[in-house]
């Protein structure tokens, strides 16, 4: 199936379930002593629009390592309401949902999504939770550092990237069918995850982002700019922002105050069904 062209209301909707989740986690944070940041299009939309970029059509969330683990250890644990569902990396094998970040899901919405190698996976309105690692000094390190992060991102979540090129491509496909079995690509991304996650970033000068695919993990950002957050408004709610969010977003976007072009002023999912109820 093809990619639906959502409608204006159909984004509003998307967004406001979307923020309805965000509140959720946030309030899960706070009463567990948890820190994030917006990060993304939602921190760009925090800057520039006071709320949701018009077709932007998710939120996105950075949390440091150590306050990631936590959370994956206590949510279902504390989590008293049963709407919302964590959906964790590796967890998910046997119901063909793979990821290679957390994700909170709205139980009272579906959505259809196609990845890109042509699979189909329902889910619903979804928050994003990606990790922030060390990013170790050395060179030889960092490269081993993104090399396991490649695999594990290739592992689990078993998706064929398409926008670099035939070569990648087929090496991906190689990749993936030398290790047979769900349960043998699972201990593997174990000891991916393990080894790219091994540097501890308060004894680290730099931190860097491992989940969200090869772009964003060749990025390191000053460990100065998520020292702490800031409250900035959010449609009707203040979020927290790195307090160095000028310099993380002009590592990421470059000028992020400028619009893109027309073409590009679309949501980045490839929704194929959604139903909000």
């Amino acid at each position: 199936m093809k990619k639906i062209n959502l409608t204006t209301s159909q984004i509003r909707q998307l967004q406001l379930k979307s923020l309805e989740i965000f509140i959720f986690f946030s309030n899960f944070c706070d009463k567990n002593n948890l820190k994030f940041f917006v990060c993304g299009g939602c921190c760009i939309g925090a800057i520039r629009n006071h709320g949701f970029i018009p077709w932007d059509d998710d939120m996105d969330i950075f949390m440091l390592r150590e306050d990631y683990e936590k959370f994956k250890k206590i949510f279902t644990k504390n989590n008293k309401n049963k709407k919302y569902f964590c959906l964790l990396p590796l967890n998910n094998y046997e119901k063909n949902i793979n990821h290679s970040f957390v994700k909170i899901i709205d139980t009272t919405t579906t959505i259809v999504k196609q990845n890109n190698s042509g699979c189909e996976e329902t889910t619903g309105v979804e928050l994003d939770i990606f990790p922030l690692d060390g990013c170790p000094s050395s060179h030889i390190k960092r490269k081993i550092q993104i090399l396991y992060a490649l695999f594990y991102c290739l592992y689990s979540s078993e998706v064929i990237p398409e926008k670099y090129g035939k070569l990648v491509k087929i090496l991906c496909i190689i990749f993936l069918k030398l290790v047979p079995g769900r349960k043998n690509k699972q201990k593997l991304c174990l000891f991916f995850e393990k080894n790219m996650s091994k540097y501890k970033i308060k004894e680290c000068n730099y931190i860097t982002e491992l989940c969200a695919g090869p772009k964003y993990m060749m990025n390191k950002y000053p460990k100065k700019i998520f020292e702490s957050n800031i409250l900035k408004k959010f449609e009707n709610i203040l979020v927290p922002l790195p307090v160095g969010y000028d310099q993380y977003l002009k590592i990421v976007f470059g000028n992020y105050m400028e619009l893109p072009q027309k073409k590009d002023q679309t949501p980045h999912h490839n929704i194929i069904f959604i139903n909000f109820n």
